[in-house]
């Protein structure tokens, strides 16, 4: 190992252990409006741990008292930088999760630092291999593994709340022909809502188990089922939900009305899939144009091709 490389690293990681002492040690720490207050609001002592839930002892709690203060400077820079607090909201309610803005601005610092780590040992690897340190090329790789697992985080969430609603316009046809039945044989909607979420499972009988836990807390059942519709970005959903409150409100017949709706989510999936094949038949053309015909070409040619070159000289 070259001792002038060996050196260098060793200065860096030694003046960032000094950096980040300094910084965060509690005389240079700068006090915060919530710290100064704390003494003065929290007169009433805290709530025992056993009332907890066993999600509150994850990820997030470790890394917030590990690194409590550079984890919050991080999540308040990163939601000032990107921004966006209303979408990020609204995907997280689509979602289904209780975690809070600042909860996933953290992940997104926790993600953040590991790309940042994966780079930083990526570039030691390629600079010990090449004998020689490229400052630049280390930053600019430092720098994308930074950007790269905050955006990452983002494009994640994205990804889940896709698969979600899948899942729940994959099950929505079900459920409300459930629901239909149980409501043709002469109960309430509010007594279909609660034999169907107690009968099966799900992402959407989760959802409307939810709904029928906040009526039963005081809650209206059309506002909760309303919150339902909003919280995800789903038309046929939301005619569902318009469908049952019209029921609630007026009256009006509802087995008929979820039928025609579970029939119309069914050809909507038979259309997607429809789609779906005609994008993976196109994509299926790539290799037999670019791998398969040459090589049936090059098979056909070659022998011809060397009869030519043999008769030439």
């Amino acid at each position: 190992m070259n001792a002038t490389l060996a050196g260098m690293l060793l200065g860096l990681a030694a003046a960032a252990g000094v950096l980040l002492v300094v910084t965060f040690a509690p005389p240079f720490r700068s006090v915060r409006l919530v710290d100064r207050l704390a003494p003065y609001v929290h007169d009433t002592p805290p709530p025992s741990r056993l009332l907890g839930t066993a999600t509150e002892a994850g990820l997030l709690t470790a890394v917030r008292r590990l690194f409590g203060p550079a984890v919050a400077d991080g999540a308040r820079f990163i939601d000032r930088v990107l921004g966006g607090r209303t979408a990020v909201r609204r995907r997280l309610d689509a979602l289904g999760s209780d975690a809070g803005v600042e909860d996933f601005r953290v992940e997104q610092v926790v993600w953040g630092g590991l790309g940042l780590l994966g780079a930083a040992l990526l570039a030691t690897a390629g600079s010990l291999l090449a004998g020689d340190v490229n400052v630049l090329s280390v930053a600019l790789l430092c720098v994308a593994g930074l950007v790269g697992g905050v955006l990452g985080r983002d494009w994640w969430l994205t990804q889940q709340v896709q698969r979600r609603e899948e899942l729940l316009l994959t099950e929505f046809p079900v459920v409300a022909e459930l629901l239909a039945l149980a409501v043709t044989a002469g109960e309430s909607p509010t007594a279909a809502i609660a034999r169907v979420t107690r009968l099966s499972g799900g992402e959407l009988a989760r959802e409307l188990g939810a709904a029928l836990g906040r009526a039963r807390a005081g809650v209206p059942l059309a506002d909760a089922l309303q919150q339902v519709a909003d919280r995800t970005s789903l038309d046929p959903l939301a005619r569902f939900v318009d469908g049952l409150l019209v029921a609630l409100e007026r009256g009006t017949p509802l087995a008929e009305v979820l039928r025609a709706q579970a029939a119309d989510v069914r050809e909507a999936g038979k259309r997607r899939l429809l789609e779906a094949g005609g994008r993976k038949e196109i994509a299926m053309m790539v290799p037999v144009v670019f791998l398969v015909l040459p090589v049936t070409v090059l098979f056909a040619l070659y022998p011809g091709l060397i009869s030519i070159v043999s008769l030439a000289r």
